[in-house]
C-alpha cells in the first residue's frame, strides 16, 4: 500500500476539480462555467479570408475558442484583420494566437487577440537534443534568461487583459529539461511550472496550463502531476486538455477518447480539443461528445471511497507511475500476456464460419484451414450457441456454464458463471473457467476464497452510471486482498451509434488500462454495432493505451496554418503503404515546429522543412534532408526497409 497526493476530489464519485475563473474577452473559463470546447484553423493565418471562413464554419460547428498560428511578426499583425473581419461578420469568438518559437510574435498578438498560447519548450529555447550537466548556479542562470525573455510579455498580457495557455508538449521539451528531468511527465510538470512562477512573480493569473503527448500514458500522468503539485501549493489554474497529434479516423478519436476522457471522469478539464488530422470542424462533434456524457447519467449509488487519511489516498498503486497489475497467468490471461478481446456472439441468431470474419479470422475453403490477422480476437462469447464447425486453433469460445455441462467435452470452450455460482458447481473446466462478478460481489469473503483458484479469471462487470469509478475501486479490492487473480473490463452499450460507442468505450477501458488495470476487454453492444467496428475498436483501445500492439501506428499532427503540404492527403498515401508494419510507429508532421521533438515517441519520421521539401528522420536523426515531396514517400519506405523494419 502505498500513501498518495491526491491528483482528483475522488476516485469513487464525479465532481469536477473547482479552478479559478479566467477571462477570455467575454468568455469566461474555469471555475463553475461549462467546458469549453475549441479547435485551431488549418489555412495559412497570411490568408485573411480563408482563415476567416474556416474559422466561421468552425464557430457554427460549436467551437467557443478559435487558435490561430503565428509563427511570425507578420502573421501575428494579420490577427488583427482576421479578427476585424469576423467581427464585421458579426462574430465575436475569442481569439488565440499559437506562439512557438519568436517572442516578439507573441508580444504583438497579445495586443490583439483574447489570449496567447505559448510553448515554454521552443519559447526561449533551441533544442538540439544534447545532454548537459547543469550546476544548480549555471541552471539558475538559464532561469533567469527566461524571465528575461519571458517577462516583457507577461505584462504585455497583463496590461491588456490578455489571458495565456502555458502549453507545455511532451516531444518540445527543452534541453534543459531533458537534461534535468528526463522525458518525462515530471519534467513537462517543471517545464510550465518555470513560466507559472515568472507570472506570479508578476501577479499575472489570467492563466490556463496543458500537458500535451502523443501517448495517452504519458498525458494522463503529466496532467495529474501537474494538479497534484497545483494541490500542494495552492494553486488551481484551469486545464486545457488534449492529446497531440491524435491522428485521423478511427485511430485519432480513440487515442483522443483514452486521453481527454479519462481525465475528464475524474473531473478534471476546462476546456477541450481533440486533435485530428481533418478539418477542424470535425473535431467539434467528437470534444462535445466526450464533455457531454457526464450531463447524460444520473449519479447512482454511492462507491465506498478508497482508503483517506491526512489529505492522502491509501493506494495499491500509483497513479503517478505506469505498472501493470501483477496477476497469475491462466491459460493465455494474465501473467505476462497481452491483454485479451473478447467478441460477444451471444446475440446473434447462429454463428458460422463466415460470422468470424469481423473478428479477424478468414477461412479459405479451398486451403481448408484459417487465416488470422492481427487483429483476430482471442475468445467470442457465443452464451447459449452451439459452434457446429471447426473453430481456429488460436480461438478460445466461452459458453454459459448449463450449457459447458451439456457439452464440456469440446476443446477450447470454456464456461461461464455467476459470482457465488462457481463456488455452488460440482463441474468446472479443469484449465480457464470465467466468474463474472461485479463491486458488490467482490466481497471480503468472495475474494479471499477466490484468490486461491490458478484456473479462474474473473468478468468486472458494472452497470453503475459512474461504471469507471465502480470497476477500479472493484480493482483496488481486490489488490488491497492480494488477490491475483486476472480480471477482463467488461462494458455494455446498448443505446450509442459507431462513434459514440468508440468514444465511451475507449474512455472507459482506457482509464483503467492507463493504471495497469485489467488484462482484456470485453465489449457488449446492441446489434446496430457490428462486430468488425466492436472488435476493430477493442484492438485500437489497446493500441492506444501502448498495452497491445497489433498495427502500425501514425503520430500526425492536426495541421495548421505552418503546415507545408496537404497533411490528410500525405497521411493517408502513407498508411496505405505501411499499414501492414505491426508494431511500428511513423510520425507524419506538416513542419518543423511539430517535427523531431513532437514526434519524440517514433520511430520514423516524415517532416515538412519547405515548400515541397521533406526531411525524413529515424528516431531523432535526419536520414535524409529536404526531399522532393514527389519522392518522399518512396524514400520513407526506402529508409523502414534499410533500418529492417519493413515487411513485404
Amino acid at each position: 500500500m502505498q500513501t498518495i497526493i491526491p491528483y482528483c476530489n475522488s476516485l469513487t464519485s464525479f465532481s469536477r476539480w473547482k479552478t479559478r475563473e479566467v477571462s477570455i474577452g467575454d468568455l469566461k473559463l474555469g471555475g463553475e462555467n461549462p467546458i469549453r470546447i475549441q479547435s485551431m484553423t488549418t489555412t495559412d493565418t497570411m490568408n485573411t479570408i480563408a482563415t476567416v471562413e474556416q474559422s466561421i464554419r468552425m464557430i457554427d460547428a460549436g467551437c467557443e475558442l478559435v487558435r490561430i498560428t503565428a509563427p511570425s511578426i507578420k502573421e501575428a499583425e494579420n490577427l488583427s484583420a482576421i479578427k476585424a473581419e469576423l467581427r464585421k461578420r458579426g462574430y465575436k469568438t475569442p481569439l488565440v494566437a499559437d506562439i512557438h518559437f519568436t517572442p516578439n510574435a507573441a508580444e504583438t498578438a497579445a495586443r490583439i487577440v483574447e489570449k496567447v498560447r505559448v510553448n515554454p519548450g521552443n519559447y526561449a529555447d533551441k533544442k538540439k537534443f544534447e545532454h548537459i550537466e547543469y550546476t544548480d548556479a549555471a541552471y539558475n542562470e538559464e532561469l533567469e534568461r527566461i524571465r528575461e525573455r519571458f517577462i516583457p510579455l507577461v505584462r504585455i498580457c497583463k496590461e491588456n487583459g490578455t489571458a495565456m495557455r502555458i502549453g507545455t508538449n511532451h516531444g518540445s521539451l527543452s534541453d534543459r529539461i531533458l537534461s534535468r528531468y528526463g522525458d518525462t511527465p515530471t519534467g513537462m510538470v517543471e517545464s510550465a511550472m518555470e513560466f507559472l512562477r515568472i507570472c506570479r512573480d508578476e501577479n499575472y493569473h489570467n492563466i490556463v496550463l496543458s500537458m500535451k503527448a502523443s501517448n495517452a500514458q504519458v498525458m494522463v500522468q503529466a496532467y495529474r502531476q501537474l494538479v497534484r503539485e497545483m494541490m500542494l501549493q495552492g494553486m488551481n489554474y484551469p486545464l486545457h486538455l488534449g492529446v497531440t497529434e491524435a491522428g485521423d479516423g478511427e485511430d485519432g478519436r480513440i487515442k483522443s477518447a483514452a486521453g481527454i476522457g479519462t481525465l475528464l471522469e475524474d473531473g478534471l478539464g476546462d476546456t477541450i480539443r481533440v486533435s485530428l488530422t481533418e478539418d477542424p470542424e470535425f473535431e467539434i462533434p467528437v470534444a462535445r461528445e466526450l464533455v457531454g456524457r457526464n450531463s447524460k447519467r444520473g449519479s447512482g449509488t454511492a462507491i465506498p471511497e478508497v482508503k483517506f487519511e491526512n489529505g492522502n489516498w491509501t493506494l495499491p498503486y500509483s497513479p503517478y507511475d505506469y505498472q501493470r497489475r501483477a496477476t497469475k497467468s491462466v491459460s493465455n490471461i494474465g501473467g505476462t500476456h497481452v491483454p485479451v478481446v473478447i467478441a460477444d456472439y451471444s446475440k446473434r441468431e447462429n454463428i458460422t464460419a463466415a460470422s468470424l470474419f469481423a473478428v479477424g479470422y478468414q477461412y479459405s475453403v479451398q486451403l481448408d484451414k484459417w487465416n488470422l490477422t492481427d487483429q483476430a480476437c482471442d475468445f467470442i462469447y457465443a452464451g447459449d450457441h452451439e459452434i457446429d464447425f471447426e473453430i481456429p486453433g488460436t480461438l478460445g469460445v466461452i459458453v454459459n456454464s448449463e450449457k459447458w455441462k451439456s457439452h464440456h467435452n469440446k476443446g477450447r470452450h470454456y464456461p461461464l458463471f455467476c459470482g457465488e455460482e462457481f463456488f455452488r458447481s460440482e463441474e468446472k473446466s479443469a484449465v480457464l473457467n470465467f466468474v463474472a462478478v461485479d463491486l458488490n460481489t467482490c466481497t471480503s469473503d468472495f475474494v479471499s476464497r477466490i484468490k486461491t483458484r490458478n484456473d479462474v479469471v474473473l468478468i468486472l462487470d458494472t452497470v453503475h452510471p459512474h461504471g469507471i469509478a465502480e470497476e477500479r475501486r472493484a480493482a483496488i479490492a481486490l489488490m488491497e486482498a492480494e488477490c491475483s487473480v486476472p480480471f477482463i473490463i467488461k462494458r455494455n452499450y446498448m443505446n450509442e451509434n459507431d462513434e459514440q460507442f468508440q468514444l465511451y468505450a475507449s474512455t472507459d477501458c482506457a482509464a483503467l488500462l492507463l493504471d495497469g488495470m485489467g488484462d482484456g476487454i470485453w465489449l457488449k453492444t446492441s446489434a446496430q454495432i457490428s462486430p468488425a467496428v466492436v472488435n476493430s475498436t477493442s484492438f485500437g483501445i489497446l493500441q492506444a493505451t501502448r498495452t497491445r500492439i497489433s498495427k502500425t501506428e501514425y503520430i500526425s499532427c492536426p495541421s495548421c496554418g505552418r503546415t507545408l503540404f496537404d497533411l490528410q492527403e500525405t497521411t493517408a498515401k502513407i498508411r496505405a503503404r505501411t499499414n501492414h508494419l505491426k508494431g511500428v510507429k511513423i510520425g507524419i508532421m506538416g513542419c518543423i515546429v511539430n517535427g523531431p521533438g513532437e514526434m519524440a515517441d517514433a520511430d520514423y519520421g516524415y517532416v515538412g522543412t519547405g515548400p515541397g521539401k521533406i526531411t525524413l528522420y529515424k528516431g531523432r536523426e535526419v536520414v535524409k534532408r529536404n526531399i522532393n515531396e514527389d519522392e518522399a514517400v518512396d524514400e520513407l519506405i526506402g529508409v523502414i526497409r534499410e533500418h529492417g523494419d519493413w515487411v513485404d
